[in-house]
């Protein structure tokens, strides 16, 4: 079905092994050879898990599910020029982070794993919380101090333990790698079996375009847990015949904390330490993306580009947004506003997809100030 394989000293390992990482410390990736039978494809639901010859879960008993995905993807008009957006604020714990949760947490469930710890600023740990709860399996969130109340109370009501950590995102994360000495990392951007789930924003866009790929996608990049997904989904796509091109991958960063922008701009080989600052797009907050060598490679692979975005910039499109009917979590309105800045150069015949990523009653808090 496939394997895993270490991107610093290319050490392969099967899929079965319980790792999250290389011993030498390594980031690890999966290697498959994906099958999309478009006619059988056709005829099943309208989840993610209608790609299942793509996803490397053995047994189906093993899969946890709530029937997720294949979310609307809908035109709407901005600036005189019509956007396709994809409605992955509508999964079932209120983000996309669902997609990488039910493959990782199936996987987990399928190497017989009982415990599992996560950090995140919110939305990871809420999905991962949901989908170990419906497996049964134990699990612990770490996340920082200021995580928004609602997201808070969403992990706790699955049942999971919760570890608040003081300081910053970059502190919660050192503190849930010493956990994971002991406990599986069900990790949103080390483990790779996420990327797994989130590669389905791919597929079913091309789907719902009538199995053609757009010619541009905007996403947001903190971790690159989207954009690293959605281009991996794309060339398995592309690799497999089924289409003839990958996208042009756009990532969107709050200009308050955007390493990645910032070394592409400046075409730099290694991330740049930068002075955080506050921003209301939270889910994107990632000073230090573990995966950013990967990130620039892919969006530069793509011929895309970097966009930072003001604060007054994803206030104004948060509005803009909610005015169109769609009540989104500030982060969300980051990669709208990366739209609004990217559509005056864009072509007249592009087909652009753009996302929308979490929902706005997971920080009601936040929305309320804003307001």
């Amino acid at each position: 079905m496939g394997k895993l394989i270490c991107i610093e000293c290319h050490k392969e390992f099967p899929l079965e092994e319980k790792i999250w990482r290389c011993p030498c410390g390594g980031l690890l990736d999966i290697e498959l050879q994906p099958i999309f039978p478009i006619d059988k494809i056709k005829q099943r639901k309208p989840n993610l898990w209608r790609y299942r010859e793509a996803i490397p879960v053995l047994n189906q008993e093993n899969i946890v599910s709530f029937d997720e995905g294949f979310t609307p993807l809908i035109p709407v008009g901005f600036q005189g020029k019509s956007v396709f957006l994809k409605q992955d604020h509508l999964f079932p714990t209120g983000s996309y982070k669902d997609r990488g949760a039910s493959i990782l947490i199936s996987k987990v469930k399928e190497l017989r794993i009982k415990k599992v710890v996560e950090d995140s600023s919110g939305n990871a740990g809420c999905a991962i919380a949901a989908y170990c709860a419906k497996a049964k399996i134990k699990c612990e969130i770490f996340v920082p101090e200021d995580t928004a109340a609602g997201k808070l109370a969403q992990i706790q009501w699955y049942g999971a333990k919760l570890r608040r950590i003081p300081g910053s995102r970059e502190d919660t994360a050192r503190a849930v790698r010493k956990a994971a000495e002991k406990d599986y990392y069900a990790s949103h951007c080390w483990n790779p079996f996420f990327f797994q789930g989130t590669k389905t924003f791919a597929f079913e866009v091309c789907e719902q375009l009538g199995w053609r790929p757009p010619d541009s996608i905007i996403v947001p990049v903190g971790n690159g847990t989207l954009l690293l997904g959605a281009y991996l989904g794309f060339n398995e796509l592309l690799n497999t015949g089924i289409i003839q091109k990958v996208p042009r991958i756009i990532g969107v960063q709050a200009a308050n904390c955007a390493p990645l922008y910032q070394s592409f701009r400046k075409d730099l080989e290694e991330i740049p330490k930068i002075d955080k600052k506050e921003t209301v797009a939270e889910g994107i907050a990632i000073a230090e993306p573990i995966r950013g060598k990967q990130i620039l490679e892919a969006v530069k692979r793509s011929k895309g580009e970097l966009i930072a975005v003001s604060e007054l910039e994803i206030k104004n499109s948060l509005r803009t947004l909610c005015q169109k009917g769609f009540y989104v979590e500030p982060t969300s309105a980051a990669t709208i506003a990366g739209l609004s800045k990217y559509l005056p150069g864009s072509n007249s015949d592009e087909v652009i997809v753009s996302v929308l990523t979490g929902h706005g009653l997971k920080t009601t808090e936040k929305m309320l100030k804003i307001l």
